[in-house]
């Protein structure tokens, strides 16, 4: 019997299906050993060396992985294909006295059987290049997280946390919504013709004036431009037509399927990420068994098999017909920086459409899969093409323009559409037979007022997008960098787009004062091509590490050792407090303000802070009456409690009414825009 080790339970029904009797598949539900959580254990003298321990909770499973090593005739350590399964598979390795630079380890990008078969063939070393970038990337990080979150905490408000990448993905937010604050709108106005020929109304757009691009900046302008204009025929001066091609987009990798996801699906990226490790470990089908869907989820790449690609052109054939294929089949440059590890995210096998594991699926699963799928689909397949008309038309000296695009051939956009942001749409419609010389008829002109557009706030998606492009992150940590920002509420959302809290900026503000040498995009990117360097160029882990702290240490002292601080003395306030008859003091925690009595810690009474907008009561309590106001956990997440927190316990994660169900007597709540029952059917109408 062979024992084959691998990180996520969930894998093993999936992978058993394809390994046979011969084999036990044993899950070690990720590290099973690492740094310790209550100690710094990174040896600074002695060459950063890492003090790893057995992860106490893992303990019993530790025993009994050691029991079925013992028992089987071979030990195969299969870990997720990247930096961080390798080092969990020298961990494994230690664990169980093996000789990593035996053959002891497999990988397969996706959980297939040909793959799975072909994985076992091919058993190999350890790469210990790939775990030394691992190492270097937690020793540094340790690093960040025991010497500097100590200062901000201290400094700044207590119980924070600093990040090597945290703290930069922190810092774009805040710069961002600095650009924001200090934007100063631009006015500019935009002259429209509106014509009709043939019964087809399109519309003629103010471009020049004499040739010269035009910017109209105020009315009198506009009006003095519309005096003419009004007076004049609209001559045609010219009718250029083109043909144009749309390439199709590459597969997708890590960031861009976050950022499809939630731009087309609304999916946050731990939805997505959760739903997309659900699709590459296995998902039950009816008909089927539980079997993977989708390749490995944690890449920078866009290339495919020869095999995949293969396939899916056969698919196109089957499917849509010759004309669909391109000439030659689509080939995607890879980014400079990187990894190149792995395949990009591709349906398994082009056999199982989406449609036919619907019934099977939850709706986020059916939603992505579906999406990677057609992404899939639509990178092997031929370019769309269309039509484009431009007239150039003459009033008076004023140059206007009229577009118009025909799709000829929909090649990729049979199956796939791009997604464009609303702000970067244009309007583009058909237009009628226009000729040269020709004058067009002029059924209304409308003058607008606009000004220009601060940069938008980054969403989840495009934060992560800024990420890549600048070099900082990688496929496996963008999610929860991200995602650890509102957690930790040092920044919220506002819809769908991230705002710095005052913490947030507080915090940017103090790491930009003495640690802007380290926490900033530049050195953040240079260090991740230091892990590469690592990974692919066997360069020495410690020296990287050494690099980064023989300036980081430095900054520490300076900052440590200098009276400057951020933190917020509590306020005096005239609220008495409740309990013991002291006044109230106003101070500043990881969540926000609050209320706390200056009795402290003879009396620790507690309030949630009111003002005009932070605060306000958001219903009434249906046990007492008094007033319910929202309240954060440690995790960023709002639930809603009553103010008396000792002499009322009630709580709801949905706000109250104050209002009773007419048809069971429970307490109403809001739903979005709805008022209903706490616990029956009943809907307020």
């Amino acid at each position: 019997m062979k024992l084959v080790v691998i990180e996520a339970p969930a894998k093993r029904e999936t992978l058993k299906k394809y390994l046979g009797n011969g084999y036990e598949v044993f899950a070690t539900k990720g590290h099973i050993r690492d740094l310790p959580v209550k100690s710094f254990a990174i040896d600074i003298n002695n060459n950063f060396e890492p003090h790893y321990e057995n992860k106490p909770d893992k303990k019993e499973l530790i025993s009994e992985l050691k029991r079925k090593a013992e028992k089987a005739d071979d030990v195969l350590i299969a870990t997720d294909p990247d930096r961080e399964g390798e080092a969990i598979s020298w961990h494994i390795a230690h664990v169980l006295g093996l000789d990593p630079n035996t053959k002891c380890r497999i990988q397969f990008n996706e959980i297939s059987k040909n793959a799975v078969l072909k994985a076992l063939d091919n058993p190999r070393a350890i790469d210990l290049n790939l775990v030394n970038a691992q190492q270097a990337r937690r020793v540094m990080d340790r690093i960040v997280g025991y010497k500097l979150s100590p200062i901000i905490s201290k400094k700044v408000a207590p119980k924070l946390s600093a990040g090597r990448v945290q703290s930069v993905a922190l810092k774009l937010v805040v710069d961002r919504e600095k650009e924001i604050e200090n934007f100063k709108p631009e006015e500019y106005w935009t002259v429209t013709a509106f014509h009709e020929k043939n019964k087809i109304a399109f519309k003629s757009t103010l471009q020049t004036y004499k040739s010269k691009k035009i910017k109209l900046a105020s009315k009198e302008e506009v009006e003095k431009a519309l005096s003419t204009i009004k007076t004049s025929q609209f001559v045609v001066e010219n009718v250029k037509k083109s043909k144009t091609k749309s390439h199709a987009p590459a597969p997708f990798t890590t960031s861009t399927m976050q950022q499809d996801a939630l731009n087309k699906l609304g999916m946050s990226l731990k939805k997505t990420t959760a739903s997309a490790q659900e699709l590459y470990e296995g998902v039950e089908v009816k008909g089927e068994g539980k079997i993977a869907l989708i390749t490995y989820i944690r890449t920078d790449s866009t290339r495919v098999s020869e095999d995949a690609q293969k396939a899916c052109l056969n698919f196109i054939e089957s499917k849509f017909g010759k004309n669909y294929l391109p000439a030659k089949p689509n080939i995607y440059a890879t980014k400079k920086n990187a990894q190149d590890a792995h395949e990009a995210i591709r349906p398994i096998s082009m056999q199982i459409t989406p449609e036919m594991v619907q019934d099977s699926l939850t709706k986020d699963n059916y939603r992505l899969y579906k999406l990677i799928y057609e992404r899939f689909l639509a990178s092997q397949m031929n370019e769309a093409e269309y039509s484009n008309v431009t007239v150039s038309i003459d009033a008076g000296g004023y140059g206007f323009k009229a577009t118009g695009r025909t799709l000829e051939f929909p090649g990729y956009t049979a199956v796939y559409k791009e997604f464009v942001d609303d702000d970067k749409k244009q309007e583009i419609s058909k237009l009628p037979q226009i000729e040269e010389k020709e004058i067009l008829e002029v059924k209304d002109i409308k003058e607008e007022q606009k000004f220009t557009k601060p940069p938008v706030r980054y969403t989840e998606a495009s934060l992560v997008k800024a990420m890549e492009e600048k070099g900082i992150g990688r496929p496996a940590t963008y999610a929860a960098t991200v995602t650890i920002l509102t957690a930790r509420n040092y920044a919220e959302k506002d819809g769908k787009y991230l705002v710095p809290t005052e913490l947030g900026r507080k915090i940017t503000e103090y790491l930009e004062k003495f640690f802007s040498g380290v926490i900033n995009v530049k050195f953040t990117a240079h260090m991740e091509n230091r892990l590469d360097d690592i990974a692919e160029n066997k360069d020495d882990w410690h020296d990287v590490v050494n690099s980064f702290w023989s300036g980081f240490k430095g900054l520490l002292e300076k900052a440590d050792s200098s009276s400057i601080s951020m933190k917020s003395e509590p306020i005096e306030t005239d609220i008495i407090c409740d309990k013991c008859g002291h006044k109230m003091l106003l101070r500043e925690g990881r969540f926000g303000k609050f209320l706390g009595c200056s009795n402290f810690p003879k009396c620790r009474n507690i309030k949630p802070y009111q003002t005009e907008d932070v605060k306000k009561p958001v219903g009434k309590c249906p046990a007492c009456g008094k007033n319910v106001y929202a309240v954060k956990t440690k995790k960023g997440k709002t639930f809603y409690a009553c103010e008396d927190r000792e002499g009322c316990n009630f709580m709801s994660w949905d706000i109250p009414t104050g209002e009773k169900c007419p048809e069971c007597g429970k307490y109403m709540i809001k739903k979005g825009k709805r008022e209903k029952c706490s616990s029956c059917k009943y809907i307020k109408a």
